[in-house]
């Protein structure tokens, strides 16, 4: 097995810092890649959290004006992970979220804080450390879609180039005035480059110049080529197509397991599932709901977004209440959504429990004790939480799209998948079609062998990178030959 070196560019890792899935991929990768012979270091920005925890790293490169302040390159390790940190406090030493201000507003000089990030990831795929000289630079999302673009324009010698798109939504857009300040010439301003709807799209440029473009899951792959899922890029991913690949997320299960969680009130195995009614009854607790272990619990764990489909599950709330259930609601966002969440909660005390926020012990918590995970997203591009609910017995409730459609097998389909059922599908991605779809899970929750098919189907699923991240080690491998 030939060995492989790969720079990661991530804009946040877990444990380190996160907001979303992203930081859960760049902190699980690197590490299931080891067993694939790929050694692969991860470049992320030196927010305060980043200082704190890499403080006995060592200064490898200093510059005394990066991007208008002084600036070093740090390597360290953390948790397993092996790391290069770019510490340049002008841009990266702010308190809170990465990419916002405590108002929730983008950081205006975003542009600047992410180009800096792609630059000196390209200049580490041109060997500006020695001991470690990667043959494939991999940027994750639009923060780092500028590194494929760095190395294009330098017009020299380079490592290959993977781009992975965890979200399309989210395009890095900006003026086109920031060119000339972040090093790029002024020709990338065209609509064969970078150019996009009179600005620049820094996940444009990714797409535009990296060799090879992934993305998180098979069916997210084909949806991103239409005009629709595409979102302004459609065209540019046809046209790309013969470089572009769909591969599927996987969870830490060292991290998600249920015999092994010190997050949850009760530790269970596959092999008995008992333990999951006394998670049940804290989660009641937790949530202030009444204590029932007939009343089925649905689990939320999601951003409070459209994209997310909370204001369908908003509408089927009056379905929720007559079949008898319960729902435990953990996120925040759109701050519509979080009010009307909180004032149905306040409406049915008992029967349905809000948090706003994000609690990762709650949500360890939340997987163990519901009986079922609902995700009624109107586009998924992967998703994480329906891979934790399989891996702890929680029978996921989604919706036909994205990674959703490739990772659950509806209660209807296993004979002619092959696969054996693990929960609800429901299309199209309606109130309507949620709202029967929970009706066809209510009916299978009080028909105990079912459900406990179900469960055990979803336990038997291997949610882990193992085999996920073979397939990264052969891209790389595959790009490695195809460049030779």
């Amino acid at each position: 097995m030939t060995p492989v070196r790969v720079l990661a560019v991530a804009s946040e890792v877990y444990p380190i810092v996160k907001t979303g899935g992203l930081a859960d991929v760049a902190g699980a990768l690197p590490i299931a890649l080891k067993a694939h012979g790929v050694e692969m270091r991860t470049l992320m920005p030196g927010y305060p959290d980043v200082m704190r925890l890499v403080s006995n790293a060592e200064e490898i490169r200093s510059w005394p004006d990066y991007f208008g302040g002084r600036g070093r390159l740090l390597a360290g390790s953390h948790d397993g992970l092996d790391l290069f940190v770019l510490d340049v406090p002008h841009l990266y030493a702010r308190p809170g979220n990465p990419y916002v201000t405590t108002e929730g507003v983008d950081w205006p000089d975003n542009g600047v804080r992410f180009a800096a990030l792609s630059r000196v990831a390209a200049d580490i795929g041109h060997g500006l450390v020695p001991a470690f000289v990667p043959e494939i630079v991999h940027a994750h999302d639009w923060q780092a879609g500028l590194a494929a673009a760095y190395l294009h324009y330098d017009d020299r010698p380079r490592p290959g180039t993977v781009m992975t798109i965890h979200n399309m939504a989210y395009q890095g857009k900006f003026a086109p005035e920031l060119i000339g300040a972040i090093g790029l010439p002024w020709h990338a301003f065209s609509v064969n480059e970078i150019e996009y709807f009179g600005g620049i799209s820094f996940l444009k440029a990714g797409l535009q110049f990296a060799d090879r473009i992934t993305t998180v899951s098979p069916t997210y792959a084909q949806e991103i080529q239409s005009d629709e899922g595409g979102m302004g890029f459609g065209g540019l991913l046809r046209a790309r197509a013969n470089v572009l690949s769909g591969i599927l997320n996987g969870i830490d299960v060292s991290v998600w397991n249920p015999q092994g969680d010190p997050h949850i009130a009760y530790r269970y195995g596959a092999e008995d599932l008992t333990f999951r009614a006394a998670n049940k009854a804290v989660l009641q607790q937790q949530f202030s709901l009444d204590s029932s272990d007939e009343a089925p619990l649905l689990g939320v764990i999601s951003r409070l977004s459209w994209q997310k489909g909370l204001d369908l599950l908003l509408e089927a709330l009056p379905t929720i209440l007559a079949e008898g259930m319960q729902l435990a609601l953990l996120g925040s966002g759109d701050r519509d959504l979080q009010d009307r969440y909180q004032s149905a909660a306040r409406a049915n005390p008992g029967r349905i429990g809000v948090v706003i926020g994000y609690d990762e012990i709650l949500a360890h918590l939340l997987q163990a004790g519901s009986d079922a995970l609902i995700v009624p997203s109107r586009f998924e591009p992967c998703g994480l939480t329906q891979l934790c609910a399989l891996r702890y017995g929680a029978v996921p409730i989604v919706s036909r799209v994205g990674g959703l459609e490739d990772t659950i097998v509806d209660i209807g389909e296993a004979d002619a998948s092959g696969r054996d059922a693990t929960g609800f599908k429901f299309a199209p991605v309606t109130a309507e079609a949620l709202a029967g779809t929970l009706r066809k899970a209510n009916t299978a929750f009080h028909d105990k062998p079912t459900w406990r098919k179900l469960q055990r189907n979803g336990l038997a699923t291997d949610v882990s990178w193992r085999n996920r991240a073979g397939d990264y080690a052969a891209l790389y491998r595959d790009l490695m030959a195809a460049r030779a």
